[in-house]
C-alpha cells in the first residue's frame, strides 16, 4: 500500500467523495476492458492511499463496485457504489486511464484536477475512425486463415466475411438486439459463404470450413475469457461465474447461428463444409504462419483502438505465441499444452514489454492469444453433434473449452511471473519515495 503523499482532510465529505468517485471510475473503466477484480482491486486502492484514504473495504463484482472508507473512530465510514456499464472496447482509453494512475503517483495531482483529466479521457471518441475498426477485425480473420493453412483465396474470403459481420452487428446493436443474438447473426453470417463454396464454387479446392473457423476466432476474440479465468484463480468467485457464463452464452450464440444456417442448407439440398479432425497448425510455411500470427494480433488490437505503440507490441506478442505454440507441439505436446506455455510466455512478455511501451500488459496479453483461439475446433465439434456423431463432437467442444482455459490461465501465469519480476525494482522505487527529503538551505 503506497504511503500517502497528498493527504486530504478527512473531515471534509466534499474532498473524500471526489476522491471515492475518482477511484471508482477509474476502477469502471479498467473492469469494463475486462481486467481482472484483483487488478481492479489494485488499482483502485492505490488512488484511494495516495490520498489519505489508506484503510478501505472495496467490493468489485461484475458490474458494480462499492468502497467503505474508514475515516477513523470520530468520523462515519464514506461509501459509495458505482454500476458498472460495458462499453466497445477502447485500449487507448486503458492506457491513458493507467497513465491518469501513474502521473497521479508522481506528479501529486489534486483530486479536482485528476476528476478533470478522467472526464476528458472517458468523454473522448474513439482515437481512429469506426471504419479502421472493421477493417482491423476483417484483417483478423484473414491472418486466421492463414494460420490454418487456408490460403489467400479464403483469407480474402474471410475478410470480406467478417466485414459484413461487424457492420451488420453495428446495426444490430445501434437497434438495442442483445448480444447473444448479435453473435447469433455473426455466426449464421460466418457460415453462409462456407455453404455458397461449397456448392457453387467446388472446383476451387478450397476448404471453406476455414472460413467459418476464422469467424468463430474473430467472434470468441472480444469476449472477456482471460479475466473470468483470472477471476477464478485470484478467488473472485462470483465475478468469474457471470463473465464465464457471459462467454458460454456468446459461444452459444455463435454456435446457434451456425447450426442453423447449416440445418437451412441441409434442407434446400445445398452442400455442408465438410471438415477434417486432424490438425492443421504444423512448421510448414512457418515464416508466412509468423506473418500471420502477428498480423492476427495486431488487427485485434487495432479493432480495440489500441494505441499505435501498442500495435507494434501486440504483433510482436502474436508471433511469439505462434512460434512457441508450434513449437511445443512440434515436440509432442498436445493443443491444450502448446496453447498454456504459449500464452504464459505471452503473458510474461506482456507484463514486461507493456510497461516499456506504457501500454497496460493486458493489451498485449489479450492481443497476443487471439491467433491461438480454437475457432476450428468449436466448428469441428458442431459438425459432427449435426452428424450424429455425439462423443467425437463433445470431445471437440471440450477440447475447445480446455484450450480456451489453459491460454487464459497461461496469461495469468505469465504476468504474475513478470509482476514478480518487477517487484524488487518497485519496491525500491517506492522505498525511494518513502524517504524524507532533506532541507536545503
Amino acid at each position: 500500500m503506497p504511503t500517502p503523499v497528498r493527504p486530504i482532510d478527512l473531515t471534509d465529505d466534499a474532498t473524500v467523495t471526489e476522491v471515492l468517485d475518482l477511484a471508482e471510475r477509474v476502477g469502471e473503466v479498467v473492469l469494463a476492458s475486462g481486467t481482472a477484480v484483483m487488478d481492479t482491486t489494485t488499482q483502485i486502492e492505490f488512488i484511494a492511499a495516495t490520498y489519505g484514504l489508506s484503510h478501505c473495504d472495496i467490493d468489485v463484482t461484475y458490474n458494480s463496485i462499492r468502497i467503505s472508507a474508514d475515516r477513523g473512530t470520530r468520523l462515519p465510514p464514506a461509501t459509495t457504489m458505482r454500476v458498472v456499464h460495458y462499453r466497445a472496447l477502447d485500449f487507448t482509453r486503458l492506457a491513458a486511464v493507467d497513465r491518469l494512475t501513474r502521473r497521479i503517483r508522481t506528479e501529486l495531482v489534486p483530486p479536482q484536477d485528476a476528476l478533470a483529466a478522467l472526464d476528458e479521457i472517458t468523454s473522448a471518441p474513439h482515437p481512429y475512425p469506426r471504419w479502421s475498426a472493421t477493417l482491423g477485425w476483417a484483417l483478423m480473420a484473414a491472418g486466421v486463415a492463414l494460420l490454418l493453412n487456408g490460403g489467400w483465396l479464403v483469407a480474402l474470403v474471410s475478410f470480406g466475411t467478417t466485414t459484413l459481420i461487424d457492420r451488420t452487428n453495428r446495426l444490430l446493436n445501434r437497434r438495442g438486439l442483445p448480444f447473444f443474438f448479435q453473435h447469433m447473426a455473426g455466426g449464421a453470417i460466418a457460415a453462409t459463404p462456407a455453404v455458397l463454396v461449397s456448392t457453387f464454387a467446388a472446383n476451387l479446392h478450397l476448404d471453406p470450413a476455414l472460413i467459418i473457423a476464422a469467424g468463430i476466432a474473430v467472434l470468441l476474440a472480444g469476449l472477456q475469457l482471460v479475466g473470468a479465468v483470472e477471476d477464478a484463480i485470484t478467488g473472485a468467485p462470483v465475478t468469474a461465474s457471470a463473465r464465464m457464463l457471459e462467454v458460454i452464452m456468446m459461444t452459444g450464440g455463435i454456435i446457434a447461428g451456425i447450426a442453423l444456417t447449416l440445418r437451412v442448407a441441409e434442407v434446400f439440398e445445398a452442400t455442408v463444409p465438410t471438415v477434417e479432425m486432424t490438425s492443421t497448425r504444423d512448421l510448414t510455411n512457418l515464416p508466412l504462419k509468423l506473418f500471420a500470427g502477428a498480423l492476427t494480433a495486431g488487427a485485434f488490437a487495432l479493432a480495440c483502438y489500441a494505441e499505435q505503440r501498442a500495435l507494434a507490441a501486440a504483433a510482436f506478442s502474436g508471433a511469439a505465441a505462434t512460434i512457441v505454440y508450434l513449437l511445443v507441439q512440434h515436440f509432442g505436446f498436445g493443443p491444450i499444452i502448446s496453447s498454456g506455455v504459449a500464452a504464459t510466455v505471452v503473458g510474461l512478455a506482456g507484463g514486461l514489454l507493456a510497461r516499456r511501451a506504457l501500454t497496460p500488459p493486458l493489451v498485449v496479453a489479450v492481443a497476443g492469444i487471439t491467433p491461438l483461439l480454437p475457432g476450428l475446433k468449436v466448428y469441428r465439434g458442431l459438425y459432427a453433434l449435426l452428424n450424429d456423431e455425439l462423443i467425437i463432437g463433445l470431445n471437440q467442444l471440450f477440447s475447445a473449452f480446455a484450450v480456451g482455459l489453459a491460454l487464459a490461465a497461461g496469461v495469468t501465469l505469465g504476468e504474475w511471473i513478470a509482476r514478480d519480476l518487477r517487484r524488487p525494482r518497485i519496491v525500491q522505487r517506492m522505498g525511494a519515495l518513502r524517504r524524507p527529503r532533506m532541507a536545503t538551505h
